[in-house]
């Protein structure tokens, strides 16, 4: 009995030992194989990838296995593996009959092709899962009418499955884009949960539709199912998220308003996309959302975030465009006076307090207010470290635009004592480091900046290291450190929107200084300065002189950025701003605005699509197209 046990035991073991080297052998084999097809090594990866088959019976490694021989033009081969699988089958699998027609096709065979194909759509029994498997094997040969053939059959066997989401597919793969929008109409119809679904499937579509073709149908087939059938609010729904894709929020914004007088449940929505126009500086609509949500009444849950950023959006509109006309500065004023009276002062309204005492004390020189404004708002009970810190630093801005930066100082120390765990800690620290800068502190400020060079906060980081960079690229040039005491005089009346005095003294260095290390550093100031007086044109000039002048400088990403932003957003040269855009990925690779850049050229080529111009551009730009539409 022992011997009969050990025997029994060794049998079993030696079985175990061969079952665990058994995938080994399939791994070892298929990641060789797959390795010399990949390399287009058909001849060597042919007979490896049947063997895989052989071991896996798994019928990915037969189709690669027949598109290896096609490859070597062995069609005899193909023919004959098929015809052998075929007669292993008890009946033939509609796999095997697609295959044998391919292979045919292959020969430019393609009336017997054809009659392959018709059997297997033949043989295909009537449940889902047969359907999609015999479809994705026709859409694997690229049989793109074929696989919709099989769909349509599968529809017309099994009515509950209408298999709309995988018919649209092969309208797509056919460039049949009205039916496509068919499906996919046809499935929001019936289930608005696929929705998600649906706008993922078109996304990827539309990042391939060249010609645009997909989007003017798109827009027209939505409009009639919109019109013709308005109970459905899916249609609704998917126009809205198209608008957004192409950038229009004054559309997507219509269309919010027009759903929200029916449902009455589009406030989010809505304030996202008030939001969303903010970002993008379009004023006039961020303005339309958060007027219609403020005349919902208080009751509504929105009502104060919505007022807030309305009277936000005004700030922003007077800030960056009309900001020398003192009548309109102080009837915003005025509404933020109203505003914070109707409000209150709380945690609520510190965006608010935030930019009346900014406006205040920048725009109308009514800094003793803006200050008495800031005070208020640190009284209010139970104030976060950072929104209390957040008031203080502002509050040192004002005392060192209005030439007291002693208390500036003071206020700055308070906010990163209290703020040593938190991004704002290190924004104050550099702020601290700058006000040193300005007052001729240099050797103490670099000490600081370079401390900061480490920041968690890469805008944080860049601004430090560029001040620091300055200050030491300028500071030991000369005998004297003049034109650097100069430079520094010029930004703190630049902060103090002192604009005319900046501009002199910028110019001061050029005719005593000239062919000075400060010189590109001095066109970028003058073209800030120009941008804040809303002369784009002339600060365009001062940037293209950077960039055609001094490419490998310091300021060279940050002109070339502002540049593109400037023909983007305020000269409106759309194809310009583009290839500047490009222009910053390619030079610029690891500059802190290559992902900003990379996503506004993103928005700009899908407006003004054109052809890549080499293999790299390619891969720095192009988005990644899923696995499904390759």
């Amino acid at each position: 009995m022992k011997h009969l046990l050990i025997i029994i035991v060794l049998f079993f073991g030696l079985n175990h030992l061969g079952a665990q080297n058994q995938p080994t052998e399939l791994q070892t084999t298929s990641k060789l194989a797959l390795a010399y097809y990949n390399a287009k090594d058909f001849e060597k990866a042919a007979p490896l990838l049947l063997e895989v088959y052989n071991l896996s019976k798994n019928n990915y490694y037969f189709r690669l296995f027949l598109n290896a021989l096609l490859e070597t033009q062995n069609f005899e081969e193909a023919e004959t593996q098929i015809q052998n699988e075929i007669k292993k089958q008890r009946t033939p699998n509609p796999e095997f009959l697609i295959h044998h027609g391919y292979v045919l096709k292959a020969q430019k065979k393609l009336k017997e092709a054809e009659e392959k194909y018709k059997e297997a759509l033949g043989r295909i029994p009537a449940n889902k899962g047969s359907i999609l498997v015999v479809a994705n094997v026709f859409t694997q040969w690229q049989e793109f009418e074929w696989a919709k053939k099989t769909y349509l059959k599968g529809r017309e066997e099994i009515p509950q499955e209408q298999f709309n989401y995988e018919l649209a597919r092969a309208y797509l793969y056919l460039r049949d884009y009205e039916q496509m929008m068919e499906e996919y109409l046809n499935l929001v119809r019936q289930d608005e949960k696929q929705l998600p679904r649906v706008q993922s499937a078109l996304a990827s579509a539309m990042r391939i539709d060249v010609d645009d073709g997909l989007r003017s149908n798109f827009r027209e087939q939505v409009l009639k199912r919109i019109q013709a059938e308005p109970s459905v609010i899916g249609y609704n729904r998917l126009l809205i998220w198209f608008f957004l894709q192409e950038r229009q929020f004054g559309g997507a914004l219509r269309q919010s308003l027009a759903l929200d007088r029916r449902t009455g449940e589009e406030d989010t929505q809505i304030f996202q996309l008030g939001q969303m126009a903010l970002n993008n500086k379009m004023y006039d609509e961020a303005e339309r959302a958060y007027n219609y949500l403020v005349d919902k009444g208080e009751d509504s849950p929105l009502f104060v975030p919505a007022y807030v950023q309305n009277i936000h959006a005004s700030f922003l509109r007077f800030t960056t465009g009309n900001a020398e006309a003192q009548t309109d500065g102080l009837e915003l004023a005025g509404k933020f006076e109203h505003s914070l009276e109707m409000l209150g002062y709380s945690a609520g309204t510190l965006g608010l307090i935030s930019d009346y005492a900014y406006l205040l004390a920048f725009y109308l020189d009514q800094t003793e207010k803006a200050i008495s404004v800031l005070e208020k708002g640190l009284e209010i009970p139970r104030l976060k470290p950072e929104e209390s810190g957040m008031l203080k630093t502002e509050m040192a801005d004002i005392y060192v635009f209005s030439g007291d930066p002693w208390e500036a100082t003071l206020l700055y120390s308070q906010v990163i004592d209290a703020n040593k765990n938190n991004s704002l800690g290190d924004e104050v620290k550099l702020k601290k480091a700058k006000l040193g800068y300005y007052m001729g502190n240099f050797s103490w400020a670099k000490a600081q900046l370079d401390v900061l060079k480490a920041s968690t906060s890469k805008l944080t980081a860049n601004d430090a290291m560029e001040l620091s960079m300055l200050i030491g690229n300028n500071l030991n040039l000369d005998t004297t450190a003049v034109p650097l005491q100069m430079f520094a005089r010029a930004d703190l009346l630049f902060f103090r929107n002192k604009d005319a005095d900046a501009l002199a003294t910028l110019d001061s260095i050029a005719e005593i200084f000239p062919y000075h290390s400060l010189t590109d550093n001095i066109l970028y100031r003058k073209a800030k300065i120009e941008i804040d007086q809303n002369n784009f044109e002339i600060a365009a000039e001062y940037l293209q002189e950077i960039t055609d002048n001094f490419s490998y400088g310091l300021l060279a990403d940050d002109a070339l950025f502002t540049l593109a932003d400037l023909y983007n957003y305020h000269l409106n040269e759309k194809e310009k701003a583009k290839e500047l855009y490009r222009m910053m990925l390619t030079r610029h690779p690891g500059s802190v605005f290559t992902e900003e850049s990379r996503e506004k050229f993103r928005e700009l080529r899908e407006l003004y699509p054109d052809v890549l111009t080499s293999p790299q551009e390619e891969i720095i730009l192009q988005d990644s197209i899923p696995d499904e539409l390759n």
